[in-house]
């Protein structure tokens, strides 16, 4: 297939030429143009999808260990789902807002007033290894729905998905060089910045998401991260720990455990604790390991360890260098302070933490620098009124994971887990920028006169009249119409 949507030399690539190049003209066009025609493209996108799932799947097969049911549950389904989202939501999120006379001040009679959305111009996304169709994939169409032109930067190894839905994007009718894909060395990121864009997207741990905004900071352009996680689960009393543990089991053998959202440190009563541990031990047996890079694997020997000299319990081997796959594993009777529960890990490890109370958990989640997701199991009442209190992006309460692939749910974190959002109705704004328009009918223009000795009694009786309190106000009139009649005798 023809791949010139691709570009392999960032410095030189079109979005750099000058307003009146072809593509300066096309991305004009693109951004000027009627919503309903990109959302024909959308679906023509949605309807490929589902036509050509299997081709999808198999531009995904470099993931280790992943099925073809869990590539289309992971990923394929999800992204005709938010395709479907924008056929349906996009055109009334992106309308003008036009503002009726209701909440308009008094002294701005005769002014009519909207707020517009336009896109920024150039959205460059940077996308992540563990989910590299889902994740730029969404991201991608909400950008080029909002009416921007998109680059594209794969993880090493990742840009098989991502050149199939350009193929695609251009047999829709997408114009050319709106999408383009870059090469996939991190150099391509700064070549990017470097060459102007007018936003970043970007999906990937805390260090490489400080790298980058020091570079956008120089040149002012916005961002939206999702960076690292290190998810917190709450077990409430009254919890049924039979599906605590089944779910935690799915999260550590989901995508390899490889999941932002992955579930890593468990706060449970210290009375449950023993019986959760053995109903782990039971779930995670039937999981087999998982291909965790060598790296990975000695940085999370080496937290274990430091947690192993401070009282914690590893429910199994530790992984050996020689093993290229890592079996789940579960550490027990961990404590808040370790550094095991303040690191991001993508791998499956999961620390069990005992707590006196949900009080005392709280405190002790608050101590790492992660605030992506959480999960609260236990009675729904409880449950929720304790998701109110969790300082985290996104809260899931008695399940994980799998219902933030809801379309309609916007996807972010907090504090070192990035900020701004992804996917959702809020997804899709943050890919356009705000412009207000106020037009003044009539051609009378009060406030354009010279100034007169009574104006400010007139301005303290008018703000007392509308903003005073019933005491207040009862004088203001008085004070507002001896103020009307001197400034007409003037």
């Amino acid at each position: 297939m023809d791949h010139s949507h691709k570009a392999t030399s960032p410095g030189v690539t079109p979005w750099t030429s000058g307003s009146g190049d072809p593509f300066s003209i096309a991305r004009a066009a693109w951004a000027g143009g009627n919503t309903g025609e990109r959302l024909s493209i959308i679906r023509k996108i949605r309807r490929r999808i589902a036509a050509d799932a299997e081709e999808l799947v198999r531009t995904l097969a470099t993931r280790p260990g992943r099925s073809a049911a869990e590539s289309l549950s992971a990923e394929v389904l999800p992204l005709a789902e938010a395709c479907r989202f924008l056929e349906r939501e996009a055109a009334g999120l992106l309308a003008p807002r036009r503002l009726g006379a209701r909440g308009r001040p008094v002294w701005l009679f005769g002014v009519a007033a909207e707020v517009r959305r336009e896109p920024f111009g150039t959205v460059l996304i940077v996308g992540p290894s563990n989910y590299p169709l889902l994740l730029p994939g969404v991201q991608a169409l909400q950008a080029l729905t909002a009416g921007n032109a998109v680059l594209v930067k794969p993880a090493p190894g990742c840009s098989a998905p991502m050149e199939r839905l350009a193929d695609w994007l251009a047999e829709a009718g997408l114009p050319d060089g709106l999408f383009q894909l870059l090469d996939e060395s991190p150099d391509a990121v700064s070549d990017a910045i470097a060459a102007g864009i007018d936003k970043l997207v970007l999906t990937g741990s805390a260090g490489t998401g400080r790298a980058v905004a020091r570079q956008l900071g120089e040149a002012l352009v916005p961002s939206t991260m999702e960076l690292s996680g290190n998810d917190a689960v709450f077990v409430l009393p009254g919890a049924d720990l039979g599906t605590v543990a089944r779910a935690l089991a799915f999260g550590l053998r989901l995508n390899g455990s490889a999941t932002c959202i992955a579930p890593r440190r468990v706060f449970v009563p210290r009375a449950l604790a023993a019986a959760l541990e053995d109903a782990m031990t039971r779930s995670v047996a039937a999981i087999p390991p998982a291909a965790v890079p060598l790296p990975v694997r000695r940085r999370l020997v080496g937290l274990v360890r430091a947690a192993m000299a401070e009282g914690a319990r590893p429910l199994g081997p530790l992984p050996e260098d020689a093993d290229p796959a890592m079996a789940p594993l579960i550490v027990a009777d961990a404590r808040p302070g370790m550094a095991l529960l303040r690191e991001e890990l993508f791998a499956p490890i999961l620390s069990l933490v005992p707590v006196r109370d949900m009080a005392e958990a709280l405190e002790a989640a608050a101590q790492s620098p992660y605030a992506l997701g959480a999960s609260v199991f236990g009675p729904e009442a409880e449950a929720c009124a304790l998701a109110g209190r969790l300082d985290a992006g996104t809260v899931t309460v008695n399940d994980l994971i799998v219902p933030t692939a809801d379309p309609r749910l916007p996807f972010g974190g907090r504090r070192a887990s990035g900020w701004g959002v992804t996917r959702g109705a809020e997804g899709l704004l943050e890919m356009t920028r705000v412009k207000t328009v106020s037009v003044r009918r009539g051609r009378r223009l009060p406030h354009t006169d010279p100034p007169r000795d009574g104006d400010a009694a007139l301005m303290l009786a008018a703000l007392r009249l509308l903003h005073g309190g019933p005491g207040a106000r009862a004088g203001a009139v008085r004070t507002l119409i001896q103020a009307l009649r001197n400034r007409r005798t003037d």
